[in-house]
């Protein structure tokens, strides 16, 4: 810069006195600012200030863009939450945390609240918890739907019998090992990238931020990440004919998935939520909760935003079971998927309403979910019974009963393996907080929730793959 810009310039442009005109000044010694024309900068400065929105993930002007969005939050004033809060149904509630109670009960004095259920499975989040289920009047919550956008289940069946599999698990596992990639921020390089129609999606132009997540997405198409993630063999029981798959009684050799959106998702989650916060101002314990009004820009780009991802995390498990099909062969019987945090448009007791199911699986009437167990108990596969009063939701899950640092803390390598062994499961990767033992019993679990969902069949665990280094998500 030939001139040195002062605190009288950035008054000039719009700024007012406080912290974010000294954020400004500290910046303005940056490499990259330094290395511009003095016009240049104060341009740039002036947008900031103008659309701080547009800059929350700025390399450099994060900082600034974050400022500015808080101020302009604080002088707008909190929104009130509602004193005469609906209730909410809980299935299970026993077993369910009271933080979890807590969480969903703030979530439950939002102004735009219609409904709430908490399922089986729940325990504590960021905002809504685990396990809940939210519907809004024109509002979407970024932490509503959580952090692994479109997080979900996939299914394959095959007409291998278990009797095959038993004598061929070296072949089973070498290739679960091949044709799978695990760890946070892992992706595929070179000519090992995958190809699928999502990366053509025109939403990834919708945004410069959005379109910047374009290669990291490419890298990651295909891969599942870290945390509760997995690809796992397993024996699928059906005890009777399901007329509606047109799978015959019988035990069949099944793949199981359980991934998100990766990186990609977890970018849109980050932006969006601070976003929300900087837009919807709401009381300290309600904070989280922050929506974005589906009638404005920011609320209509996360909803494209969020829907990318979720059928990016799609196409993701559709290349993990296609890999892992051509690669030990057999037929398919069958496949189905459902997916878990995300939000829906749907109709509750007449009113159009956003339904998050944040770590909920959707159960409307006849619609199929696969809800597990943990990698040595059964999984189910299910039927929707469409219960209203469940916001037609289930479990996702059996739901952590230990948290990721207790486990660690309490749980013993010897016994880890030892319940291993008991169940004849062959595990590759995992650390102790993914051991059997961190989760509810998923039998009790599936008891809380009889009138939500009916079984079709039940998934036995026999060789599970997870991050080698038990590392979380993205």
């Amino acid at each position: 810069m030939k001139t040195i810009i002062n605190g009288t310039h950035l008054l000039n442009i719009g700024y007012e006195q406080g912290p974010a005109l000294g954020t400004a000044l500290e910046l303005l010694h940056h490499p990259d600012l330094t290395a511009m024309e003095t016009a240049d900068v104060l341009a740039l400065l002036q947008a900031v200030k103008q659309q701080p929105e547009s800059y929350l993930n700025h390399s450099i002007l994060q900082s600034l863009a974050t400022q500015l969005v808080e101020a302009a939050r604080t002088a707008a004033g909190s929104i009130a939450l509602v004193t005469n809060a609906l209730g909410y149904t809980v299935y299970g509630a026993e077993h369910i945390e009271d933080g979890a109670h807590k969480q969903m009960a703030t979530a439950m004095k939002l102004p735009v609240t219609v409904a709430g259920a908490l399922m089986p499975d729940a325990h504590q989040g960021y905002g809504l918890p685990i396990g809940g289920v939210l519907a809004t009047r024109n509002a979407i919550i970024p932490y509503g739907v959580g952090v692994d956008i479109g997080c979900r289940m996939a299914l394959t069946i095959f007409d291998i019998p278990q009797q095959h599999f038993l004598e061929n698990t070296a072949k089973y596992k070498r290739e679960l090992i091949a044709q799978t990639k695990f760890g946070a921020g892992a992706g595929f390089h070179g000519r090992y990238k995958a190809d699928h129609a999502v990366l053509e999606r025109e939403e990834f132009n919708l945004t410069p931020f959005i379109k910047q997540l374009h290669e990291k997405a490419w890298s990651q198409l295909g891969s599942s990440g870290g945390g509760n993630h997995f690809v796992e063999f397993g024996m699928l029981h059906f005890a009777e004919k399901d007329e509606a798959l047109n799978i015959d009684a019988g035990t069949y050799l099944a793949l199981l998935t359980h991934s998100g959106s990766r990186g990609l998702g977890a970018t849109i989650a980050g932006y969006y939520t601070r976003l929300a916060k900087g837009l919807c101002k709401l009381p300290q314990e309600a904070a989280h909760l922050a929506y974005l009004d589906m009638n404005t820009a920011a609320g209509q780009e996360y909803w494209l935003a969020m829907n990318l991802a979720g059928d990016y995390a799609s196409a993701c498990h559709a290349i993990i079971h296609r890999r892992i099909a051509q690669a030990i062969g057999g037929q398919v019987l069958g496949t189905i998927e459902n997916h878990h945090n995300f939000a829906w448009k749907e109709t509750w007791k007449g009113e159009d309403v956003i339904v998050h199911r944040k770590g909920a699986t959707p159960a409307g009437k006849g619609v199929m979910g696969i809800i597990p167990g943990s990698m040595t108990a059964p999984g189910f596969l299910v039927r929707g019974k469409g219960d209203v009063m469940s916001i037609n939701s289930a479990s996702h899950g059996a739901g952590r009963q230990m948290s990721r640092t207790k486990a660690i803390k309490e749980i013993s390598k010897a016994d880890f393996k030892a319940v291993l062994k008991a169940h004849e499961v062959t595990l590759i990767g995992a650390g102790l907080d993914e051991a059997p033992m961190a989760y509810k019993d998923i039998h009790t679990v599936m008891a809380a929730q009889q009138n939500l969902v009916d079984v079709v069949a039940t998934f036995t665990p026999k060789m599970v793959r997870m991050a080698d280094d038990g590392s979380r998500e993205d």
